[in-house]
Formats: C-alpha cells, sequence, structure tokens
C-alpha cells in the first residue's frame, strides 16, 4: 500500500534543518511507493540540484572563503574516491551528480544534502568539531545519503508541476522558515498543492541507518580515524542536551538516537587496529579558528576572538588555533598592524611543536602564510605579499586567489610590472577554462584584464561572473556591453569579441529556456 510522503520541498531539504516556526496547516499530497524509479530520475534530480543551487549561491549566507573551502574538499575528495573504489557511486549519478560540497556562513551545527550531488556545510559545525576525523564523518554520512539517493526516494511524484515551479517553492518555504513567518509559508504551499510536515523533515531511520553504515565504510576506507565518528556522534549528542537553544539542527533532521550511537561504539570496537587520530591536527585547529572568526558577526565578537587566549593547559594545536584567530580577527577588524604579533608568535609555536610532522608542519604553515599574505595587503605591502605566496606551493586554489588579489592591489598601487600581474591574470584564465562555474576566480580575472587594458576580456570574464551565479540576464547584459565596445572602435581583439558573441548565443539560449519551463508552470 502506497503512503503520502513529504513534497519535494521538504525532501529536497532534508538534513538543512530550517527551524519551522509555527505549524503549517496540512494539504492533500500525492502519494508514492518507495521504489527509486517512482521519484525523480537522476539527470532531473541534478537540474533540480542546480536550480537550488542558483538561488543559494546568491543568498548572503553564502560563503565562499577559498581557504576553508580548499580544507573542507580535501576531507571530501577522499570519501568521494572511497565511495567510487567501493561501487557506492554508480556508473549512473558518477557523471551526473555535481559532487560538490559549499560552505554556508551560518554559526548552527549543520550539514545538508541536496539533490544533485550538492551538500552544504555549516561553519559552526567546522567550529564545534576537534579533529578533522569529526568533521569529515558528518560530510561521509551526507555523500552516503547522496550515493543512495535517499532524497529521490523521499521526493513526491512531480505530476503537475515542472522542476522549476518544484525549486521556486523550496525556495520560498526555505525563506519563509527562516524569517519564521507561518503565514507567508503557507502562502507558499496553498498554489502548488502541497504542505511541509515536519516530521516528514527527518530522514527515516532506516535511512540514517543505512546512511550511518555506508558512511561508516566509505570513511574508514578514505584512511580516517574511525573513533572520529563515534566521538562526533557521542559530543553532538551531549552539546545539544546541555545547550537547548535551536544551535544544533542538524540533530532535528538527523535524529541522533541511542542506537546509533551504540551501533557506532559497536563498529569501533569490532576493528581489530584502529588509527589514531592525531593527522591534521593544526591544520584542523587553523581551519576551526577561522570558522570561528568568520561567523562572529558585529565588532564585540570579533574584538572578543581578538583578544582570545587559550587555556594554560591547552594543547600546541589549540594555542596555535588561538593565535590565528588573534590574527584574523585583528584582520576584519580592520586592525592589520595588530595581526603581525600574532601571526610571529602562530609560526614560533609550530617551530617549536612536539609533534614535528614534516606534511602537517607545511600544511599548517602554509595557512598561516596566506593569512600573513592577506595581513600584509592590508598594511599597503603588496609586493611583499606577492614576495611570501610566490615561496609557497601554487597548486590549490586559495593560493591562486590569494596571490590575484596581492597582484591587484600592488598594480593599483603601482608598485609591479605589467609581466607581473599578466601572469595573475594568465593564471585565473587558465583555471576558469576548466571551471567555468567559479565566479570569484571570473571577477578578480575581470579585474585585472581591465588593469591591462584588454576592456573586453574584462567584460566577458565579469559575465561569467555572474552567469556562474545564476544571474543569466546580468550576464547576458555585460556581453551585450562588450559588444558595444567593439562597434565603437574601443578595442581591436577580434578573438575575444568573437568569444563573446558565441557565449551570447549560448547565454541567450539557456535564459530562454529557462522562461520556457516557467511559463509552462504558470510561474
Amino acid at each position: 500500500m502506497k503512503k503520502p510522503l513529504v513534497h519535494l520541498v521538504a525532501a529536497a531539504l532534508i538534513g538543512a534543518g530550517w527551524p519551522a516556526h509555527a505549524p503549517l496547516a496540512q494539504v492533500r499530497l500525492p502519494t508514492l511507493g518507495d521504489a527509486v524509479s517512482e521519484d525523480l530520475s537522476v539527470s532531473d534530480e541534478r537540474r533540480l540540484g542546480e536550480q537550488i543551487m542558483r538561488e543559494v549561491r546568491r543568498d548572503a549566507s553564502y560563503l565562499d572563503d577559498p581557504l576553508l573551502l580548499d580544507y573542507v574538499q580535501s576531507l571530501w575528495q577522499p570519501l568521494a574516491a572511497a565511495a567510487r573504489s567501493r561501487g557506492d557511486i554508480g556508473v549512473d549519478i558518477d557523471t551526473a551528480f555535481a559532487w560538490e560540497v559549499f560552505l554556508v556562513g551560518d554559526r548552527s551545527v549543520n550539514a545538508f544534502a541536496l539533490p544533485g550531488g550538492f551538500v552544504g556545510v555549516h561553519l559552526g559545525l567546522i567550529a564545534m568539531t576537534h579533529t578533522r576525523d569529526e568533521l569529515a564523518s558528518v560530510l561521509a554520512h551526507e555523500l552516503s545519503h547522496v550515493t543512495q539517493r535517499h532524497i529521490a526516494r523521499r521526493i513526491a511524484s512531480a505530476q503537475r508541476q515542472s522542476l522549476v515551479g518544484l525549486a521556486a517553492m523550496m525556495l520560498g518555504l526555505l525563506a519563509a522558515s527562516r524569517a519564521g513567518s507561518a503565514d507567508a509559508a503557507q502562502a507558499a504551499v496553498v498554489g502548488s498543492q502541497a504542505a511541509l510536515i515536519q516530521g516528514q523533515l527527518n530522514y527515516s531511520r532506516d535511512m540514517e541507518r543505512e546512511a550511518d553504515r555506508i558512511g561508516w565504510g566509505l570513511f574508514v576506507d578514505a584512511g580516517y580515524a574511525p573513533q572520529g565518528m563515534a566521538f562526533m556522534f557521542e559530543r553532538m549528542a551531549q552539546s545539544a542536551r546541555l545547550v537547548d537553544d535551536n544551535s544544533f539542527p542538524y540533530l532535528r533532521t538527523h535524529p541522533l538516537t541511542i542506537e546509533r550511537i551504540g551501533e557506532a561504539r559497536t563498529r569501533l570496537e569490532s576493528l581489530t587496529t584502529v588509527r589514531p587520530a592525531t593527522t591534521g591536527v593544526f591544520e584542523h585547529a587553523l581551519m576551526q579558528a577561522r570558522a570561528r572568526v568568520l561567523m562572529a558577526t558585529g565588532v564585540q565578537a570579533l574584538r572578543r576572538a581578538q583578544q582570545a587566549s587559550a587555556a594554560p593547559d591547552a594543547s600546541p594545536a589549540q594555542r596555535l588555533g588561538a593565535l590565528y584567530g588573534n590574527a584574523l580577527a585583528s584582520l576584519r577588524l580592520g586592525e592589520a598592524d595588530a595581526a603581525v604579533p600574532a601571526l610571529a608568535d602562530a609560526r614560533a609555536l609550530l617551530r617549536h611543536s612536539p609533534l614535528r610532522d614534516a606534511q602537517e608542519d607545511r600544511r599548517a604553515a602554509h595557512a598561516i602564510a596566506l593569512l600573513d599574505a592577506e595581513v600584509r595587503v592590508a598594511r599597503g605591502d603588496a609586493a611583499g605579499a606577492l614576495a611570501l605566496l610566490d615561496a609557497e606551493p601554487q597548486a590549490a586554489r586559495a593560493w591562486l586567489l590569494q596571490r590575484a588579489q596581492a597582484a591587484l592591489a600592488a598594480a593599483r598601487a603601482g608598485a609591479p610590472t605589467a609581466a607581473t600581474l599578466r601572469r595573475s591574470v594568465e593564471a585565473l584564465q587558465a583555471w576558469t577554462a576548466e571551471r567555468r562555474g567559479d565566479a570569484l576566480a571570473w571577477s578578480l580575472l575581470s579585474q585585472g584584464a581591465a588593469l591591462l587594458g584588454q576592456p573586453l576580456r574584462a567584460v566577458r570574464a565579469e559575465a561569467e561572473a555572474r552567469a556562474a551565479l545564476g544571474d543569466l540576464p546580468g550576464a547576458i547584459d555585460r556581453l551585450r556591453a562588450g559588444q558595444r565596445l567593439a562597434r565603437e572602435g574601443a578595442t581591436s581583439d577580434f578573438v575575444e569579441l568573437s568569444v563573446i558573441d558565441a557565449r551570447l548565443r549560448d547565454l541567450q539560449a539557456e535564459h530562454r529556456a529557462r522562461m520556457a519551463e516557467m511559463r509552462g508552470n504558470g510561474g
């Protein structure tokens, strides 16, 4: 017998933990069996996820912090690789889904999966974890919800609505829930013949246990310390009991039962050997501190972070994190000079650490160097920042974008040669050629090209930045501006103009397709 399941809005926000401040009136829901084949297809789920992410990326809470995102991705990628090697990521979803992790600038402890392989991580979750293994255990659990297509299993059949309408309704309920408006939420559901039932926001018990079991396997296979998952379960449950202030939305949508905690402990005890959780302690302490400062709102909160000190019995990693947090808070307060001694103390502590793990030292020293470069730019020493960055490993996105910002600052101050800025612009061009969705990289490329006297390249890069954020009308407007520049004789870059013409046709076709789907939905 088929039973009613929650509407697509609720299903796709499973794990998001957006609070329902008031009960919504219930209306009749379509019924659905449990078979995935009766839910969204793989391609439709990805399309829906892309539609939601276009709005998410324009939301104020969406955070693109390159250094912190690089770190979270460094934990995510081994999990995804393990899932592929274990066969958890099948051929049907491997290339179809995004497998993208992103940051949410919110202090609540939460992580959530969206349709199509997008996983959001709140700053509050990063800030409360003690080790990289604990954070990775949550990512493993969310990844397993994606690989097992739990979202698709909970999505009601979209018989009379297009994906655009479903995504719009999902976002409407999201906004209403965050605003605490029951009236707004009710308005969002009445026109679509659906309702958000709070109890159905939660994953089913079977799905949670399945995600625990599969997540555990890929978590261990990815090389993480197995006790991290059990410790994370226990600490989240204890913290939520001690602080009942709705700061743990993750537990509302992922009920942490005694049974689940016990099963995690049993899995841990079944292992013959347990890998010690000592890897990455310095780097995690730095990223934990970074998350805490980034989620601080207001001068008073930043001042507290600037003046915070580690306890007398704190570990070297905890002391390092406190110093890093002091420096970052000083920078965000506009007091870059005050960050200098904290960074110097952090470097000294790292040099004299009893751990003395070469790889660990390099990763932590790199994170400190990137912050140091940002501080130098803020103090007017962009040339010094460039020299520091050029001595660092040059592979990760955070380094690339930090160097681009330093090169721009130096160019505006009249410091670097054209070759220095051109090197940065060309590196950004190569990066965006393979990663068209990197809005921040496109924006920096636009600024650099403008300073080099390349107006068409600058305009096109600005258009690509807007397109990456889902603003197709804005992107189309910028590309048309580029065509006008060419017609007015402002540039003779015919190669760039041909690229602009082709991209304009592509984006106009994409925009027409979106508008047609919206009209088909009655929007």
